[in-house]
């Protein structure tokens, strides 16, 4: 039986950041918000670790959860989850007299079998509360603490219960990772045993356990989720996987071409549709971002619907979704505020009677590449950038017609062909070239121009949910610029975009 780990999350934004620690371990864990901790089987965990929060425990409506439930699981509470621990325990917490935000350093450690095994006096941690432990309750017992904050970390003086009001899932709690390795390992007796291939083949006996003889219908995008998951399908049931890839006239430049070829090289089942002409026509006088992209995604949905309804007995439809996408839908305040509709297969399964097929929904992105190593897919699938799923269409702002888009990806093409010959390409996240609503003027010779201004983008990022611009080379933006403007007929000046997300998005659109 697998070894797994309950997180239990009380709305923190780091609360995947722990995810991805104990999954860097080898270790399979989940995420689940307090509301629904009553409905989790915990007959399948061998640890919980409680989440940060950016409420305070003194709040009338704190989010809580009943201790009893968890039996003897050992418990590990992370800086909100600390402090509930001890106000429910008969604690006192208070406002805290000194901000307590940023890095501090450990002065004095206690207990250093267990918790704190190898973790060093003067050791920085990251700081992040409002509040802090004035009084620990009588079964506990403090093990650390920092200048500002006697009780940095504690246990139960009897059971293997522990909490500490410092982040040790940020890069900058300099022994984080082996304080969490220290508990998950250590006192929770985890195996280590979760691997890329270990997900691989487990996954890949399901499939074959639930599908059976069944077909599957999948919408393919080029990009790593799709093509890992399709590739998982398709070693379970072979022929039986129907793929499908619409080139919706907003792709890059050969890229329509170029990622059917890698399909068949990787023996899939794939069928290439071309709909250029019914995506413009959908676009044709839109100027509004959302308006765009619900235009794209509905003739999306109808195009595949069409191609899927030539399969006979199709039972399942196949996704990409990975673990950020399920957890943002369980989340403890629900779906959050919709800053652009996405564009998904989203709305299929209900109109075309499938049930939802989804290899993937227990990964991270990273984890996904690791697994795509094991089956063999190629760098250039799994080192691929994230590319929106509207494609160029929210990279034109403004109208859209075949003539900008034929601009756009010409920019694009030699903007990324450029970063992957300096050597840049893989020290960037996501990177790629957006066309503005406006013309600027120019000189070539000397003739006066009037022409399209575009502008490049390359941010660095873990997972996209923050991102920053990334620092490029002064000497290759120049040598872009040189080249787009000398190489693409009708732009004449060229921008960079230093802004991060947030307050901006990736995406311009």
């Amino acid at each position: 039986m697998l070894d797994k780990i309950l997180i239990i999350d009380f709305g923190s934004q780091y609360t995947q950041l722990i995810a991805r620690r104990v999954r860097e371990l080898n270790v399979y864990c989940e995420i689940h918000p307090f509301n629904k901790s009553s409905e989790v089987a915990l007959d399948s965990f061998i640890g919980v670790i409680l989440s940060g929060s950016p409420c305070s425990v003194l709040d009338e409506e704190a989010p809580d959860v009943a201790l009893d439930i968890f039996g003897n699981l050992p418990l590990l509470g992370v800086c909100y989850g600390a402090q509930l621990l001890a106000k429910k325990m008969g604690g006192k917490v208070a406002k805290s007299l000194h901000r307590e935000y940023g890095r501090a350093k450990l002065n004095q450690l206690s207990d250093v079998t267990d918790l704190l095994s190898q973790v060093n006096v003067g050791s920085t941690v990251w700081m992040s509360h409002g509040d802090t432990i004035v009084e620990l309750p009588q079964v506990f017992e403090q093990i650390a603490s920092t200048e500002n904050i006697p009780v940095a970390a504690f246990k139960w003086k009897d059971r293997s219960v522990y909490g500490i009001q410092f982040h040790p899932e940020v890069t900058h709690s300099e022994q984080g990772k082996q304080l969490i390795e220290n508990f998950i390992v250590k006192i929770c007796g985890a195996s280590q045993s979760w691997t890329p291939d270990h997900f691989a083949e487990s996954t890949i006996e399901k499939l074959k356990e639930k599908l059976g003889n069944d077909q599957v219908v999948m919408g393919l995008s080029g990009g790593v989720d799709s093509s890992v998951a399709a590739v998982l399908i398709d070693k379970a049931i072979g022929e039986n996987l129907y793929c499908i890839f619409v080139d919706n006239g907003l792709l890059r430049k050969n890229e329509f071409e170029e990622v059917l070829s890698s399909y068949k090289e990787l023996g899939l089942n794939v069928k290439g549709v071309d709909a250029k002409s019914l995506f413009y026509d959908a676009l044709k006088g839109l100027e509004e971002p959302e308006a765009k992209r619900k235009a794209i995604g509905r003739v999306f949905i109808e195009v595949f619907e069409q191609e899927a309804k030539k399969i006979n007995n199709v039972k399942w439809l196949g996704q990409g979704t990975i673990y950020p996408d399920v957890i943002e839908s369980v989340s403890v305040n629900g779906t959050s505020v919709t800053i652009k509709s996405h564009h998904n297969v989203g709305g299929l399964p209900e109109k075309m009677d499938l049930k939802v097929l989804e290899p993937l929904n227990t990964l991270f992105k990273d984890e996904v590449r690791k697994v795509g190593a094991t089956l063999n897919i190629s760098k250039e699938i799994l080192s691929r950038h994230p590319f929106p799923g509207p494609g160029l269409g929210i990279r034109i702002l403004g109208s859209i017609n075949a003539e900008k888009v034929n601009i756009l990806q010409q920019v694009d093409h030699i903007f990324i062909q450029g970063l992957k010959d300096e050597g840049l390409y893989h020290q960037v996240w996501q990177a790629g070239a957006m066309l503005l609503p406006v013309q600027s003027v120019g000189v070539m010779g000397d003739e006066r121009t009037y022409e399209q201004v575009v502008a490049l983008r390359a941010v660095s990022s873990l997972d996209g949910m923050t991102a920053d611009w990334c620092y490029l080379p002064y000497e290759f933006l120049g040598r872009m610029s040189n080249h787009i403007i000398n190489k693409v007929k009708g732009v004449n000046r060229v921008v960079y975009d230093i802004s991060s997300k947030p307050p901006a998005t990736i995406e311009w659109e």
